[in-house]
């Protein structure tokens, strides 16, 4: 059910108010309805509704999507891709299996939308979250503010909740409304543009991830999306420097003039840029990394999604996990219902924590990876040595897989298993 006009009025309670209808806060709404929890699930957009991203979907995300029921619906419309190919700062590349895909996220977002909504969750558009009504120090709900009927002001609702899930992604406005803020920066920001060339259709069918000194601290991408149109971007991780007061501040670098040096330096780019068709402007967007930045929880109300910091640091690919800790915040309210301890922050606090910090190792071997951005004659190294290596190649694959370690390949051993293995 959607409550999309703004004539029809708000619950004032529910068993679970999810903010934010992105793939961390459609997940949790679906886990929770499907369980029989009256879920109220709101976004400030009405969908289908953009959103800034790569659109590249990675095996934890396909797993992701068999979890909430909607793998055949995703793959029926997303762009199949069987590599990752890197390209390193000499031109070299190496291609790297694996199950991939792309779809843009105004698709795949409507897609996990409506997955929570025949669940039985509540949806409800355009709705801005402006903060959390609170008594003795706990979350008890939210006050929301709703656009009226043309030439009518906006109203303010207050919905009160045993629990709210905040998924409201990488700005941080509602986390520090919510009191959850401890980084008020981004981790790193990127810039990306659709491009309509229907003559490199079958000859770019990768996931294209390039390095290059004129990029350092970040990368390029390209990557197939239906429709004759091609993503493309460039992002820049570890973008805001901290400062002595450990706020944060932004790095010296022009967004654009990077997404420029990658259209010079990669010739696929250029011809894209040069030859296409720029569908709309290009875009950019913040992004929260290895689950720092935020407190997870509070009494409550949990945080997940990028909220919680739920993007790699090495790759900017964030979507399978934002799911991840969607379900796990679902999780967690349902594991203290059924054992009749609804009443009990922190059993709640404490399950989330559990499952937040299984995550957080590989979040922190992608920040340890996310040395190549900085160094990007480490890709050549990768490169050379998984053309020459198919065991070197299977270790990648299996990075992406998630059955490898993917911050070992920059370790002193790793380096060395690299030269010499």
């Amino acid at each position: 059910m959607a409550l999309s006009p703004p004539t029809l009025q708000l619950p004032t309670r529910c068993d679970v108010l999810v903010v934010g209808a992105g793939p961390a806060g459609s997940a949790a709404a679906q886990k929770l309805a499907a369980r029989g929890l009256d879920v109220l699930l709101v976004d400030q957009h009405d969908f289908p509704r953009d959103k800034i991203c790569g659109d590249g979907l990675i095996p934890d995300t396909h797993a992701a999507f068999r979890r909430l029921g909607v793998y055949d619906e995703v793959a029926a419309l997303a762009t199949p891709v069987q590599h990752v190919r890197c390209v390193g700062p000499r031109g070299g590349h190496i291609d790297i299996p694996g199950q991939l895909s792309v779809l843009p996220r105004k698709q795949l977002d409507h897609i996990l939308v409506r997955a929570a909504q025949r669940a039985g969750a509540v949806l409800a558009t355009p709705v801005k979250y402006e903060g959390p009504i609170e008594e003795d120090g706990r979350v008890v709900g939210a006050r929301l503010k709703r656009a009226g009927p043309a030439g009518t002001a906006s109203a303010t609702h207050e919905v009160r909740a045993r629990w709210t899930v905040l998924a409201t992604g990488a700005v941080p406005a509602a986390l520090m409304a919510a009191g959850l803020c401890d980084r008020h920066t981004p981790s790193g920001v990127a810039l990306r543009g659709y491009v309509k060339h229907e003559g490199l259709v079958g000859k770019i069918t990768q996931l294209q991830l390039v390095w290059h000194p004129r990029m350092r601290g970040g990368y390029g991408w390209i990557f197939p999306a239906p429709g004759g149109l091609f993503n493309i971007g460039a992002g820049l991780t570890g973008s805001h420097i901290k400062t002595r007061s450990g706020r944060g501040a932004r790095d010296s670098v022009n967004l654009k003039a990077f997404f420029q040096a990658f259209c010079e330096v990669y010739a696929p780019a250029r011809q894209l840029m040069a030859e296409g068709q720029l569908q709309g402007e290009l875009k950019g967007a913040p992004l929260r990394c290895s689950l720092i930045g935020g407190r997870w929880s509070r009494p409550g109300l949990l945080a997940a999604g990028e909220a919680a910091g739920s993007t790699y640091a090495f790759s900017g690919e964030g979507i399978g996990k934002a799911m991840e800790t969607g379900m796990l915040a679902a999780e967690a309210v349902l594991n203290a219902r059924e054992a009749g301890q609804t009443q009990d922050d922190a059993q709640v606090q404490a399950h989330y924590t559990q499952g937040m910090l299984k995550l957080k190792p590989q979040f922190d071997l992608y920040e340890t990876a996310s040395h190549v951005n900085h160094h990007p004659w480490l890709a050549d190294l990768v490169v050379w040595r998984g053309r020459k290596s198919p065991r070197i190649l299977n270790r990648l694959s299996g990075v992406l897989e998630e059955t490898q370690n993917p911050g070992r390949l920059f370790t002193v051993s790793g380096m060395t298993k690299l030269l010499f293995e």
